[in-house]
Parts: C-alpha cells; structure tokens; sequence
C-alpha cells in the first residue's frame, strides 16, 4: 500500500510480543534441561494468537518467560518493545490461568477490584470499571455472589474480568478453559471472541485443543516436543467475527485439519521418517 500523506511518516506500533532466538535451560538433578530452543515469534498489537504442541513444549514456559514470570536464558523478549518486567510493572498485559485463582472471602466484585485496589484506584471510580467489566463477561447479576456459589465457567469469566482490570494492552491465557465441560467451553470461547475484539487487546492463549485454538486465533503456532521450538504458523483468515456456524463450515475444517498435519507431521513427512 502506498502511504498517504496522513500516514507518511506515522510510526508503527511495536509488538506485543517479539522473540528473537529465545531459549530456556532449566537446571535439574543430573544436569540441566533444555526446554525452549530459537523461538522466534511476533503478536502485533491486537491479534490474538495460540500456541499448540505436545505437552511438555513449552508452551507455558514461553508464556510464562512472557509475563516476567522467568528469565529467559538466550535470546531477546519483548512486549510492546520494553523488557518483560518493564511491561510488567507498566501493566501491560493481564494473565488468566487454567484454575480462575479467585479469593474465596471475596464476592465477584471484590476478586474483579482487586488489582484496582492495589494500584489505588479511587472507590467510585473502581465500582464504575468493576461494573464495566461484570457487564463485560456477562456477570452483572452476579457480582454480590462469593467463588463457591458460582460455576466454573462463571468463576473462569471473573478471572477473565480481573485480568482484564488495568485495560491491558495483552492478554495472556494458560489453557483457561481446560478443566471445563465442552458445553460451558464453547460458550466462553465465544465469549472470549468477543470481549478480545470489543478490547482490542492482544491475546497469546495456551491450548491443548486443536478446534480452540483454530476457532479462537488469527494464527496458530504450532510447537514442537521438548526442546520447543516453533515448527509451523497457519493463519486461519477469518478476520474479527466468529459467526455461530464457523465451527460447522469447510473453511474452519481445513484449518482443524492443517494444524493437525502440522502437528503430527503430513503424510508424505510420516512416510519418510520411516
């Protein structure tokens, strides 16, 4: 495209997440382990990307070398083009676990609140965005209930509401919706389409599910064993919407099929490791 005197000149915005050459050691009795090995991967601001391979990858090990929960050992990670912990302390980004990790003394209002509270956020204008967010992800009704009056879909959706607090720019995932029934996953996947695009956070989301990761993403990263390393990225092409019927439609299908190959290797690529 060529640019126009509006954009010429304009800078483009950085990353949300840039690797280059990103590798992760882990010490352990009897030597050490190599568990990520010259990853190299760019979000842009507002995609939503999965990153999918056999268990042990490192899938959260990337995530978690993302949100400055670890140090990588080799290579250069950047989020928004500032050092993890730079981004961490800017509250760039907000993380969301396979277990919602709510405070059980706390009603629904008071886990969503919480971060907002440690960041000194003024009452009235906590309770305002603590209501924007339960209406958000579907909670309004709920926001007086404490954890074990809930579901787990619902509890998952107050610690998407939490993470979601500080209007972050990105939005990490380690498989959120694993421990939940295929029913209650499919509504929130949907819910979670949603909410990304109506945010227009970044997302990097952490799934063993091949039709999640099809279904919810812009690119799918496929992962290989230990060490991790990426093999393959599909695009799925299917822009901001999840119409009700993508998961029945050929185009959805083929994506399924094509991480699949790209997960277990293609046919011709089995036939020659024999």
């Amino acid at each position: 495209m060529t640019p126009t005197d509006e954009t010429r000149g304009a800078t483009a915005p950085a990353p949300a997440v840039r690797a280059r050459g990103v590798g992760k050691t882990f010490a352990a009795t009897g030597g050490e382990v190599l568990a990520l090995t010259g990853v190299d991967l760019e979000v842009a601001a507002g995609e939503f990307v999965s990153l999918i391979g056999p268990s042990g990858c490192g899938k959260s090990t990337l995530l978690r070398l993302v949100a400055d929960l670890d140090q990588a050992s080799a290579g250069e990670l950047e989020v928004f083009g500032k050092t993890p912990q730079k981004a961490r302390v800017d509250q760039d980004y907000g993380i969301a676990f396979q277990q919602a990790g709510l405070l059980p003394w706390r009603t629904v209002a008071g886990n969503i609140s919480l971060p907002l509270e440690l960041h000194r956020m003024g009452r009235a204008e906590r309770d305002e965005r603590v209501a924007q967010l339960a209406g958000l992800v579907g909670l309004s009704e709920f926001v007086d209930r404490y954890p074990d009056q809930l579901s787990g879909g619902m509890q998952q959706r107050v610690a998407i509401a939490r993470a979601l607090a500080e209007n972050p720019r990105l939005l990490l995932m380690d498989e959120p919706f694993g421990a939940l029934d295929e029913m209650t996953r499919e509504y929130l996947q949907s819910e979670l389409a949603r909410i990304a695009s109506e945010t227009g956070a970044a997302v990097v989301f952490v799934t063993h599910s091949i039709p999640e990761a099809v279904y919810l993403s812009d690119r799918v990263v496929v992962m290989s064993p230990r060490p991790g390393r990426i093999t393959d990225v599909i695009e799925t092409g299917f822009g901001e919407e999840r119409p009700e019927g993508l998961r029945e439609s050929e185009a959805y299908f083929a994506k399924v099929t094509a991480v699949r190959e790209a997960l277990h290797g293609s046919p011709v690529e089995r036939a020659n490791e024999r």
